[in-house]
């Protein structure tokens, strides 16, 4: 069966917030959050594939997509402005108990709000290549093209450019890359395109220096976790990854082999792996 997707525009803490829902009516909850300079959009494979049992829904996380750019980036730029605007869109859709699949900063985030916030709400948690600690390198990489977004004459060169970027997601369908091309693109004065982000977004590694380290957070948490770990991924090291299965028991490792930073979450293996999961 298909599912078809609903788009909603919700204000949260001030800024409008562009959301895509999945599965309405259904009695399981599910928040996806998405990746530093990526949409909601991205999880619309795996979202169709768990539509027919889950009520999700899926941000654009505000400076990103469809969603309204910080009116103050160093102070809504970073994981706990992020985290408020979880909070309220999970009491706008009268979630109260789910389960938080995360990618990158999405996982990140994940970490976060399981820890504080929503530390009686989040029951399962994916954290899809990424930890309590980033490699700085992998750091240095994303602001490369994150913090200057280079600028295309058409859709069809920004898809190539994406297709490069993001080789490290693995295997993606010729309608995938197209979809992330409409869902990644944005149209300049001049009639260029570039990616559908606000480049200051990466203020957080400025403002915010460690936002990204949480060991506390994760050490902490309680609920159920499935770290998802590129095998050649440069943002998650061997270390940090045994260090996690080491420090939380909680935690278990599905290693995705050939693929980096970070797993597309699209392909029946990975659907299997993280509906059993889900269900455990």
């Amino acid at each position: 069966m298909t599912h078809t997707p609903i788009s909603h525009y919700i204000t949260c803490q001030g800024r409008e917030v562009h959301v895509t829902e999945w599965g309405k009516g259904n009695a399981k909850k599910m928040v996806m959050w998405h990746g530093l300079a990526r949409t909601g959009r991205d999880f619309d494979a795996l979202a169709q594939e768990l539509a027919g049992e889950y009520h999700v829904i899926a941000p654009d996380t505000i400076g990103r997509g469809l969603s309204q750019w910080a009116s103050d980036p160093d102070t809504q730029y970073c994981l706990d402005f992020y985290g408020k605007i979880a909070s309220d869109l999970c009491a706008h859709f009268g979630f109260e108990t789910y389960k938080w699949v995360g990618t990158s900063m999405g996982a990140a985030l994940g970490i976060r709000v399981a820890a504080t916030t929503m530390r009686a709400n989040i029951t399962h948690l994916v954290l899809n290549d990424m930890g309590p600690k980033i490699e700085q390198s992998a750091i240095d990489r994303i602001l490369t093209y994150a913090g200057n977004p280079p600028v295309y004459q058409s859709v069809s060169e920004l898809e190539q450019g994406l297709r490069t970027i993001y080789k490290p997601y693995g295997y993606l369908t010729d309608e995938q890359w197209r979809l992330m091309a409409e869902t990644s693109v944005r149209r300049n004065p001049d009639g260029t395109v570039t990616m559908h982000y606000d480049p200051n977004m990466v203020r957080q590694f400025i403002a915010h220096p460690n936002d990204y380290d949480q060991w506390d957070h994760f050490n902490s948490l309680e609920c159920k976790m499935l770290l998802i770990r590129g095998a050649v991924t440069d943002l998650l090291s061997v270390e940090t990854r045994d260090a996690m299965l080491e420090s939380n028991k909680n935690c278990d490792l599905y290693e995705v082999e050939g693929v980096g930073h970070a797993p597309a979450m699209n392909v029946p293996d990975q659907f299997e792996r993280i509906i059993g999961f889900l269900n455990s």
